[in-house]
């Protein structure tokens, strides 16, 4: 009898242990199943992150959509370009370069023009910083405003820059980005993008529309050709803190 009950008792320990066996194999192999498919989801999403970088942009929508927040500066002096860093209800602001807005400066005036497609409203210049080559301007109307890229764009990768070229407001053109230049002290992203007087203070955008640099300069020169410089949005948001980010 001692010996039938724990026979028993061994058999009834066997079948409780494969049942636990069974059980550790298949959580093991819900496991693995899991790894597989979070594997092959990141395969997915590499897939897609590549096929982002190594095709063209799409500059058609990007021009249409920046555009919107692209603006002409105009002054008793001339004119620029400028873009709508940030907008609320009662307005924005809209950055620009100081030489813009000098001569207005200069001649004790604090106001501008600033005009966008087929409307014309006043601007006030509440900070201008002459070292930097920067401006802000404050317009009482609401605009649509461009986010800001939080890092520098490598060499080769593919920019547009937007703006008002000889006063033809809306004017893009696209290239690289060349190099990235000290000139005079100053801290410039080159590229290749040509620009022209009435481009300055205009967006440099990525390929994602987020503004990277303000257009403010280029070489000149006999065979000189597609050498234009920017200001790095980084520098522009550390002097102006009004940037906004995706």
């Amino acid at each position: 009898m001692i010996l039938a009950v724990t026979c028993l008792l061994i058999a009834g320990f066997g079948s409780a242990s494969s049942g636990l066996l069974l059980m550790r194999l298949s959580a093991q192999e819900s496991a693995l199943h899991a790894q597989a498919r979070d594997t092959n989801e990141l395969r997915v999403r590499i897939a897609a992150l590549n096929a982002k970088i190594t095709s063209d942009p799409d500059w058609v929508s990007i021009a249409s959509a920046t555009e919107l927040a692209v603006v002409t500066i105009e002054t008793a002096g001339g004119l620029g370009s400028g873009w709508v860093v940030r907008s609320d209800a009662f307005g924005g602001d809209v950055v620009t370069n100081f030489h813009v807005i000098a001569e207005a400066l200069e001649a004790g005036d604090a106001e501008v023009r600033v005009r966008q497609a087929d409307r014309s409203f006043p601007g006030t210049i509440t900070i201008a910083d002459r070292a930097n080559d920067l401006a802000l301007v404050r317009v009482a109307v609401p605009l649509q405003a461009l986010k800001t890229a939080t890092t520098r764009l490598q060499l080769g990768a593919p920019v547009m820059v937007v703006g008002s070229p000889l006063g033809l407001a809306g004017t893009v053109s696209v290239g690289v980005v060349s190099g990235h230049r000290s000139v005079g002290g100053s801290d410039y992203i080159q590229f290749s993008a040509p620009i022209s007087p009435g481009n300055s203070g205009g967006p440099v955008v990525d390929r994602d529309g987020r503004v990277v640099a303000v257009a403010s300069a280029k070489f000149e020169g006999d065979g000189v050709e597609g050498l234009s410089l920017a200001i790095p949005i980084q520098n522009v948001c550390t002097l102006l803190p009004v940037c906004t980010h995706p």
